[in-house]
């Protein structure tokens, strides 16, 4: 157990007492310091204190005049203290102990810790000073704790010494094995490599403390993969251990390292990781056919591009290392044969180049080599990397069909042979040992023959069915199959060209049928055409046509021929005067002979037309159209007769449309007039109180117009004022037959008035009338003693009021409402 004393000046002194488990010695003490140095005072209270140190620090400054000046000394300052991880003993940990000189033991002095873990991990006992750690402390967790010692007043809380710091250090144990934090490992390595090769390097990780003795200091062993390879124990790098490992014999090897610390002496604690190592490959091994003869078979009724055979060469080697190319070195069946490598098995292909025939050849020989393309250099020594092998093919016998002596046939007939004449003659034999006969057996396949031109007999002799046309078809291409008796129904076929010999069986004709154009002042003697004539007769080298006028016109006046002895004619003109009023149009016909035989004529028409032509020759018109206006319209008068009969008849359409119409009133009214108009209303008014159930501003007195409606036949020059009377009432006394004549006569005074008659309706009925309301739709509802007898002397106008309201028909009425009461 050790004692720390530090004194600090101007306060009393504050004891630490540190107690470290497990040792008995100080592990660390330190002394910090800001400027200037420390010192140790071995003096202080060592006769109190024998074996404790007092740590005391001050800082000397020489003033201006020589005099030293001391600074405060702080005390009881220290670095760390050392706690040994891992404690799981009962009762918690006693780290050390707070005491100030101070503390007198009456219990007024309260310690105080505070810091990383205080009160948690660290607890102090206020009235002792005793610092213990509760819980177990694991490095690896946190390595340090920065705690605060401080001594108060415990009834005040103030402080009595200033509070200082110091660290509390775990120190660590060998609690932690090594680990591989990237296992499991893969490596590779080439085969064959030399021993000490390296592989890989492995690490392992300890989290125990590499600064505090041998917990963190590893080392490598190898517990399996011996004795292929080894590790280094100080750096973890695999190495092989054994030359020529092969991959052939084993690709993979399956290694587990150790790393195990405390520098691999007993009780450290070890961790283990495993390294798959795959061999790579070279190509350390040359290729070798497994046989050194291969025998194949081909029939001889195989094409060209058949396969024969294959064989491969194996190579344990992989990828490029293994890779094979083959190649034809020798053999007499190299140009019957070729070879060829599959991208995908890798293996020889033998083909046919071309086909073979049993009665030729039976058997052939080829020799092929297959080698590598990939050679490693270091191992040439191991070569020759290539092998041989002879292939021997036999070729099989094949029921062939028959096969025709000429691989085509070209025959000659002349055309309009009766039928069965004997075009050629076709032969198939068979090559096969057995030698079948071929008979009866040929035809011709009817899609080569579909009109059925051609049969063919038992012995190959194709005949004719119908006469042929060369000029309709001059060759004729079938096929003929023969067929052997008793084989495999195999058959082959043969291609017969047949070309129909051309017979002089076609008169000549014009070559071209055009008309002759002639001018109307054409010269006597003048050519006007040179004509030629064509045959659809083969033309032979020597063949020529011979030109002549018919019979019927060899003595015209108007034209001659002349045979030029080319296969040609001209034709002159014999006389002048030729009009197209006279005749436009004139045929000659001539008589056309081939050198065939039998020798072949026909006679063809020239057609001559006259035409307009100017002084220079020069064709002007050969149009007859002119000269038959007189019996008939041409194409524009038909137009512009058909354009006035439209014109016609659009104009009688909006005539009749115009009449359709209804005519337009005279005057010019700004609303509809609807004096004239009977207006129909389905429902029942709302009596003399409704004004909204249809307009009655042409109810209204007369009198109240300021206006007058213009005449919309005679504009009026001049506007005439409103008349003097209108626009005022009448008088109460006012005669109403005075007052309408006096209107009557106004109106036809009136020049812009309306021409007719017209039935003026006036709303103001006077004051004070006897007649009352002129309105007849109460008189019949109503009982009334007026005297309606007056109405006859208003004149011829009013009569029918007056028969209706004269004496005689008020007293029906009366009778009508005695008999109603």
């Amino acid at each position: 157990m050790a004692v720390l004393i530090a004194k600090r000046q101007g306060f009393g002194l504050l004891r630490v007492l540190l107690v470290l488990l497990g040792v008995s010695v100080l592990c660390s003490v330190a002394l910090g310091t800001r400027k200037g140095h420390a010192t140790l005072d071995h003096r202080s209270h060592r006769h109190r204190h024998p074996g404790h140190l007092s740590l005391h620090r001050h800082r000397q400054r020489t003033g201006k005049e020589g005099q030293v000046l001391h600074r405060s000394k702080r005390g009881w300052v220290w670095n760390q203290f050392f706690v040994i991880e891992e404690y799981t003993g009962p009762d918690p940990v006693l780290v050390g102990r707070l005491h100030s000189d101070v503390d007198k033991g009456d219990g007024t002095i309260k310690y105080i810790l505070s810091g990383e873990g205080a009160g948690t991990i660290f607890v102090i006992d206020d009235k002792t000073g005793n610092i213990h750690a509760t819980k177990t402390l694991d490095r690896e967790e946190q390595a340090q704790y920065t705690l605060t010692a401080q001594a108060v007043a415990r009834d005040t809380n103030e402080p009595l010494e200033p509070p200082s710091e110091f660290i509390v250090k775990v120190q660590d144990i060998n609690d932690n094995p090594p680990e591989f934090l990237h296992g499991p490992y893969y490596a590779r390595v080439p085969e064959m490599s030399n021993v000490g090769t390296s592989v890989m390097q492995v690490t392992a990780t300890d989290a125990d403390d590499p600064t505090y003795g041998n917990s963190a200091r590893l080392v490598y062993s190898i517990l399996q993969g011996q004795p292929y390879f080894s590790v280094e124990p100080q750096t973890g790098i695999i190495r092989t251990a054994l030359p020529n490992m092969d991959r052939e014999a084993r690709q993979e090897y399956d290694v587990v390292i150790q790393a195990k610390d405390m520098g691999g002496h007993m009780g450290g604690l070890s961790g283990t990781t495993e390294v798959k190592i795959t061999l790579t490959d070279v190509n350390d091994n040359p290729p070798k056919f497994p046989q050194s003869v291969y025998t194949m078979s081909v029939s001889e009724d195989k094409v060209a591009g058949e396969e024969v055979g294959r064989l491969k060469a194996k190579d344990p080697d992989m990828g490029d290392n293994g890779l094979v190319n083959y190649r034809l070195i020798d053999g007499d069946g190299m140009s019957m044969f070729e070879l060829s490598t599959n991208s995908e098995t890798r293996e020889a292909v033998i083909k046919l180049k071309k086909q073979v025939d049993f009665e030729t050849k039976r058997s052939y020989t080829l020799k092929v080599e297959g080698s590598n393309p990939h050679i490693d250099p270091r191992f040439l020594a191991w070569g020759p990397y290539k092998d041989e092998a002879t292939i021997k093919i036999s070729v099989e016998d094949a029921d062939e069909p028959p096969v025709f002596i000429a691989s085509s046939y070209t025959f000659e007939v002349e055309e309009n042979a009766p039928r069965g004449t004997p075009v050629g003659r076709v032969h198939a034999k068979d090559t096969d040992v057995a030698n079948n006969p071929v008979r009866n057996r040929y035809m011709i396949p009817r899609y080569t023959d579909v009109d059925q031109f051609f049969s063919i007999s038992e012995d190959g002799m194709i005949i004719t069915n119908r006469p042929l046309d060369r000029e309709t078809q001059p060759w004729h291409n079938i096929s003929v199959s023969a067929t052997e008796i008793g084989g495999h129904h195999q058959d082959t076929k043969v291609r017969v060209n047949i070309k129909v010999k051309d017979v002089n069986d076609n008169s000549p004709e014009f070559a071209t049928n055009n008309e002759v154009h002639m001018c109307e002042n054409v010269a006597p003697g003048k050519v006007i055409e040179t004509v030629s004539a064509v045959d659809k007769d083969e033309m032979a080298h020597r063949q020529h046509f011979t030109f002549s006028l018919a019979p019927e016109v060899a003595h015209n006046q108007n034209f001659s021929l002349k045979d030029n002895r080319d296969s040609t004619a001209s034709i002159y003109v014999l006389r002048k005067g030729f009009s197209r009023l006279t005749q436009d149009v004139y045929y000659l016909p001539i008589e056309i002979n081939d050198n065939g035989f039998p020798s072949m004529s026909s006679t063809n028409t020239l057609t001559i037309r006259v035409c307009s032509c100017d002084s220079k020759d020069s064709i002007l018109s050969c149009n007859v159209e002119p000269y038959v206006l007189p019996a008939g319209l041409s194409t524009g008068a038909l137009i512009a007769i058909l354009a006035c009969i439209v014109i016609l008849l659009a104009i009688v359409v909006l005539f009749v449309a115009l009449r359709r119409q209804k005519k337009e009133p005279l005057i010019v009214f700004e609303e509809e007039d609807i004096r004239e108009n009977i207006i129909t209303y389905d429902d029942e008014g709302g009596g003399e109180e409704d004004t909204e159930a249809f307009d009655i501003a042409t109810l209204q007195n007369p009198d109240g117009a300021n206006g007058f409606l213009p005449r919309k036949d005679i504009k009026p020059e001049l506007q005439y004022p409103i008349r003097p009377g209108v626009g005022r009432p009448a008088p109460n006394s006012v005669d109403v037959d005075d007052f309408i004549k006096t209107r009557i006569a106004e109106a036809d005074g009136d020049p812009t008035a309306p021409p007719y008659d017209s039935i003026q309706i006036y709303g103001y009925e006077g004051r004070g009338s006897l007649a009352g309301s002129l309105s007849s739709l109460e008189s019949v509802t109503t009982e009334s003693d007026l005297d309606y007898d007056y109405l006859q002397s208003w004149g011829p106008r009013f009569r029918k009021l007056a028969d209706l309201y004269g004496t005689k028909d008020c007293s029906v009425l009366d009778e009508d409402d005695g008999e109603d009461s």
